[in-house]
């Protein structure tokens, strides 16, 4: 008989089964070789850092697929704060990227993922920030129920609990409520809701991944006195996979595209080491005094003397002859009492048996996207590749839970097609990452059933259970429902079912300027989720903003079809700022989500839904008349924000500047990490530097230290450091009060420095020719001034300026200082040329 499981163990699983939507898995028989040894290996692993990308993927590699460890990794955040490399997103997006870099991760490395409800503000200078705007209790709830459900042996930290203050504010605190969980997974009294869903929990052992990083330097590492660490030599070459595990770990490394972490693997010998700060002590290997054969399962040793026969026989020409003795195991699996181990190598044992017959199993979907309440046609494919002895007894739907007999034999090679319609639920939740779907905090995501934390991916309720039987074992197979497609580059795509609203609306613009008293027409796009849309659609603004019309009926004939409608909008008399919102009403029921599709060739597309608003700003700004140009830096979103300010705008090719192509421009701004990014513009720098001699502005915005390899950045020295201010909305003091770029045409006073968002800046100078006037200063509490946040220096007729301000925040945010002090930069030209002496040449 098929068994339906419960929500929790579906949840559970689903969080270390990630299934790739872009391919399916279609192991060799070298792999499938790999997963039968994992069977007779019952240990487990949990890594633990702050962010995707803090993970060692050497070492999550090493104990997956040498030493065939269950091995997880815990990231606390989804790397909501970081940067992006490859688009604009940021904050909750660029976390949504981030979360599916991690899953194709650890596809490659063998490991499994889980998060906690953490949110990644921004950078933290101390652990005592980080837990001051985290909720510790939370989070520490996270870790433990991570814990008390994965069940790990042992807990690997990526840092240093002893050296807080010493980095990133989230590594410390990785660290140190990493520490405190140790004891407490395994304490009733401890967070004891859990216990409904878990049962408490001892880890054995907890280390700390000690590197080169932690010294400062390899050669300090190298002279390090390592007589109290565990040495694991990890420079091992899979021979059946012809890949060193170094190789595979830089696979793994690579996904972490948005961050710019692609890595090239390495051959010879690698050493990992490991301090023990918690728990039962090894001698030689992590697992000394933990068995990890099938002996610790009480009736488990025949299963594992079995598998151990298989292993000795597989046939790497025919793996479906292991089928009959993985059928057994299974059934003797099925007969012990423990529920842990016999659950995970149940699954596990599935996938082997399925696996070795070659047996493809596909529900794809005729459409990608669907409504609530509607019909999808599904064709299912089911075929068994070797001689094994396969009938596919029936297919059930969830959620709805109708189930069709189909008693096919699946012969070899032969295809078997099966055409079915379900219904979607009209109940059916909207395709979305769930920790976004209810409103958080700074530091914490809401997630409002406790089963589902911890769940890496969106968690997706419409699949097709396959219902087989294979050497006389009843087996259920789920599966995805999935869309493919062919691209007529790059072949068969694959894509999920997504669940979208009927329709959807948003804001052209996120962040629309009001400079005067005049109205300006505001656009609205909407978007059909399905056929014939009819509705009228409106504004939400209080009643000093004016809005004209009050509705606008939309007719959308096609499912796909977008459409722009224009309000006329007249703000009030005063200065000030408003979230505006928008919805439709169709059918009696209002929508008011955007639907954001993120897509990149390295992650599965993922649909974002999130409030339809932007921020409409009356804003007492003055500037300009330049022609400014722009070089995009990574992920940059700033030249929509000045094309809002009305500024004359053009994008530059860096590999096409020369003094003739921008000799009309007044102005030319570089993105974040231009400089970081883009070789051709290292070349360019003289141009440029004549370009400012002749009476132009530079605008230089933040790049990172690490990466400009003895870049002159400005026509005098400037060093960069790894000084930021991250306390958004501490005091600025004003350096030179009477220099232009306070002044002029705007006159900025620290009111223009509150409502920050994140930080206020990052990478700032710390040595630079006298040639540069500091204009700003600040500190985040305790620390010393920082003074290189907005450096000026005359050269020749024009302007050179660098800036480690967080424009590429504060824009996008519509923050109005921000705004006011980007125009005074553009205008550095126009100003009483007597308030700073030109004496450079």
């Amino acid at each position: 008989m098929y068994q339906y499981i419960n929500k929790f163990f579906l949840l559970f699983l689903f969080s270390f089964q990630i299934i790739s939507a872009q391919k399916p898995q279609k192991p060799n028989s070298a792999e499938i070789y790999n997963q039968i040894q994992k069977l007779n290996f019952l240990g487990s692993v949990l890594y633990i850092a702050a962010h995707p990308d803090d993970e060692n993927t050497k070492l999550i590699s090493y104990l997956s697929n040498e030493k065939k460890a269950r091995t997880a990794y815990l990231s606390l955040t989804r790397g909501d704060g970081g940067q992006n490399l490859i688009g604009p997103e940021l904050r909750e997006q660029l976390g949504v990227i981030r979360t599916q870099e991690l899953l194709e991760a650890r596809k490659i490395d063998g490991g499994q993922q889980f998060f906690s409800r953490a949110n990644d503000f921004g950078f933290s200078k101390t652990p005592q920030e980080t837990l001051q705007i985290w909720d510790k209790k939370q989070v520490l709830a996270d870790i433990v129920w991570a814990i008390r459900k994965f069940k790990p042996d042992l807990i690997i930290n990526r840092f240093d609990h002893r050296t807080s203050g010493n980095t990133h504010g989230h590594h410390s605190a990785s660290a140190l409520l990493s520490l405190e969980s140790f004891d407490l997974s395994n304490t009733t009294t401890a967070f004891p809701e859990q216990l409904a869903y878990v049962e408490p929990w001892q880890v054995t052992k907890q280390f700390f991944n000690p590197s080169y990083w932690f010294y400062g330097s390899q050669e300090k590492f190298d002279a390090a006195d390592k007589s109290n660490f565990l040495t694991l030599q990890t420079d091992v070459y899979y021979t059946n996979l012809g890949k060193s595990n170094s190789e595979i770990s830089a696979l793994s490394r690579s996904c972490h595209q948005s961050q710019g972490f692609g890595s090239t693997g390495t051959r010879g010998v690698e050493i990992e080491y490991l301090e023990q700060i918690n728990g039962q002590k090894s001698k030689l290997d992590l697992f000394d005094g933990i068995d990890t054969s099938w002996n610790r399962v009480v009736g488990g040793k025949p299963i594992g003397d079995l598998i151990t026969k298989i292993i000795t026989k597989y046939d790497f020409t025919n793996p479906y002859k292991s089928i009959p003795n993985l059928v057994k195991a299974y059934e003797m699996i099925q007969l012990l009492d423990e529920s842990h181990w016999k659950t995970i190598k149940s699954e596990e044992i599935k996938n082997c048996i399925t696996n070795c017959a070659g047996l493809y199993l596909e529900a794809v979907a005729n459409l990608q996207a669907v409504c609530p309440g509607n019909t999808v046609q599904l064709t299912l494919e089911a075929i068994n590749r070797t001689d094994a002895k396969i009938k596919l007894e029936s297919i059930t739907t969830f959620p709805e839970q109708i189930t069709t007999t189909q008693n096919r034999p699946l012969n070899n090679n032969i295809v078997n097609k099966i055409s079915i319609f379900i219904d979607v639920p009209i109940t059916s939740d909207f395709t979305a990452p769930y920790w976004l779907k209810e409103t958080g905090t700074l530091g914490m995501y809401t997630v409002k059933d406790p089963e589902d934390i911890g769940i890496p991916d969106i968690i997706r309720n419409n699949k097709i259970f396959f219902n087989l039987n294979i050497n006389g074992l009843d087996i259920t197979i789920e599966k995805p429902i999935v869309y493919k497609f062919n691209h007529p580059t790059k072949g068969e795509m694959y894509q999920f079912l997504d669940i979208i609203p009927e329709v959807s609306t948003s804001f052209q613009e996120k962040v629309i300027l009001f400079n005067n008293d005049k109205p300006k027409e505001i656009a609205i796009i909407v978007k059909a989720g399905k056929d014939s849309i009819k509705g009228q659609l409106q504004l939400e603004l209080p009643k000093n903003w004016l809005v004209t019309p009050e509705k606008i009926e939309v007719e959308i004939p096609k499912k796909g079809n977008e459409k722009i409608f224009q309000f006329l909008v007249t703000p009030p008399a005063l200065a000030g700022e408003i979230f505006a919102k928008n919805s439709i009403i169709v059918d009696g029921k209002k929508f008011s989500s955007e639907q954001v599709n993120i897509e990149y060739p390295h992650i599965t597309k993922q649909q974002v839904l999130q409030p339809a608003e932007s921020k409409f700003i009356k804003l007492d700004i003055k500037i300009g008349p330049q022609k400014v140009g722009y070089i995009m830096g990574a992920g940059d979103a700033v030249p929509a924000s000045l094309l809002q300010m009305g500024y004359d705008l053009f994008f530059l090719d860096p590999e096409e500047i020369t003094a003739e192509s921008i000799a009309s421009f007044d102005v030319i701004i570089t993105g974040i990490r231009a400089y970081n990014t883009i070789k051709p513009l290292v070349n360019k720098q003289q141009i440029l530097f004549d370009f400012i001699k002749e009476g132009k502005t530079m605008i230089v915005q933040y790049n990172t230290p690490n990466l400009l390899a003895g870049v002159q950045l400005g026509p005098y020295p400037i060093t960069l450091s790894n000084d930021r201010v991250t306390e958004e909305n501490v005091k600025v003091r004003f350096l030179a009060p009477n220099h232009p770029v306070l002044n002029y045409p705007n006159k900025i006073t620290q009111a223009d420095f509150t409502g920050w968002t994140q930080e206020q800046g990052l990478y700032y100078p710390n040595e630079y020719d006298p040639a540069f006037t500091p204009i700003l200063s600040s500190n985040d509490t305790g620390e010393s001034p920082k003074d290189g946040a907005l450096l000026v220096a005359p050269y020749g007729k024009g302007y050179y300026v660098y800036t480690g301000l967080s424009f590429f925040r504060e824009l996008p945010e519509g923050v109005a200082g921000a705004y006011r002090l980007m125009a005074n930069l553009i205008s550095l030209q126009n100003r009483n040329t007597e308030t700073v002496p030109n004496t450079k040449p």
